[in-house]
């Protein structure tokens, strides 16, 4: 049969001993992909910006506050090949505790199941899913922590994995409002429950582990916010590995080695610019320069690495959309509406 078959010093000190996982190795990508319009026009990462937007708790915990109490909201996107991701949270606080339960899936659609002589038996589905239960402390004014719980949930045909993921986050607002910054462990998790057995017993494989910090200034006198976001600090190595390609270990080595000190220093940066001239409206922008060079071929032009995206608030709902290319030629679209049942007098 042929089937289609990856408090502060605690914090610290997960990162420091984390176990790198290379690109194309690790299990549950799904968390890695963007969780909102919002944060795909800011490079799929951002675990610094102090706006309140819900969506942002995904990635890091500690930005859940009470900007998000009793906010309900929903994520679509197209991905690659018809396949459907999405999200869904809703936020509510008590005091300097905040809360919220988030969901995020991916949907790989239906697929014909046929036999090695290519005999059309059936057909099946492959999705993955994983929960969110989120929280987050006010330790003062200006600094915050957060935690994440995520149950994570895959099923391919009649193949199937669970396992848990963690994150952990941190939160600092100056006093002014203008600069904050965040640092982010995320996916510290094993899977407990593989696709299949290996001869060893269980197959599992790696969480995709990702140490992030960000910066975010907005400007005293204009209405622009930057931000810089640096991620996979956990290792150094970012050169794509593909598991399909036959080669080995060594190759890849060699291949990493040709890569200039700067060009992999920057593959783990990723820069975001909005626009904001008032609390209902922003446009966004931002380069993933390892977006870029993983996915940029020669003699085509691609914006591969550059994402854009914008929002404005029509009546009671906020309603955002984003565009970033996951595949050469092909851009993803992502679509976001928010809203508070406070409006609604619920």
């Amino acid at each position: 049969m042929f089937y289609r078959y990856n408090i502060i010093l605690t914090f610290l000190l997960c990162g420091l001993l984390g176990i790198s996982a290379q690109s194309g190795t690790s299990a549950y990508r799904m968390l890695d992909l963007p969780v909102s319009s919002r944060m795909a026009a800011l490079g799929g990462k951002n675990v610094s910006s102090p706006d309140g937007d819900l969506n942002f708790a995904f990635l890091n915990p500690a930005l859940l506050n009470g900007a998000s109490n009793s906010m309900l909201s929903l994520n679509m996107a197209n991905y690659l090949a018809d396949i459907q991701f999405g999200t869904a949270a809703y936020g509510f606080s008590k005091g300097r505790h905040h809360f919220a339960a988030g969901v995020q899936f991916l949907d790989y659609g239906t697929f014909k199941e046929a036999t090695e002589s290519n005999e059309i038996i059936g057909e099946f589905t492959a999705k993955d899913i994983a929960l969110s239960l989120i929280y987050s402390q006010e330790l003062s004014e200006r600094i915050s922590v957060g935690v994440t719980l995520k149950p994570v949930f895959s099923a391919y045909e009649r193949y199937t994995s669970f396992g848990a993921a963690f994150d952990m986050g941190l939160h600092y607002r100056s006093v002014s409002g203008l600069f904050s910054a965040g640092m982010a462990l995320r996916n510290l998790g094993a899977q407990l429950k593989g696709y299949y057995l290996g001869a060893d017993g269980q197959h599992t494989e790696r969480l995709p582990l990702d140490l992030q910090l960000g910066f975010t200034q907005k400007l005293a006198h204009a209405p622009f916010r930057l931000s810089l976001t640096l991620h996979q600090l956990n290792r150094w190595n970012l050169y794509y590995t593909d598991n399909s390609s036959g080669k080995t270990d060594y190759d890849y080595i060699e291949m990493a080695g040709s890569i200039s000190v700067a060009d992999m220093a920057f593959r783990h940066a990723i820069v975001g610019v909005e626009f904001l001239p008032g609390k209902n409206f922003y446009l966004a922008a931002s380069y993933n320069h390892r977006r870029h060079q993983e996915l940029v071929m020669n003699g085509f032009r691609s914006m591969a690495g550059f994402s854009f995206g914008g929002g404005v608030r029509i009546s009671k709902f906020q309603v955002g959309f984003g565009v970033s290319q996951f595949q050469v030629g092909n851009s993803s679209y992502l679509f976001s509406v928010s809203t508070s049942l406070n409006e609604f007098k619920l």
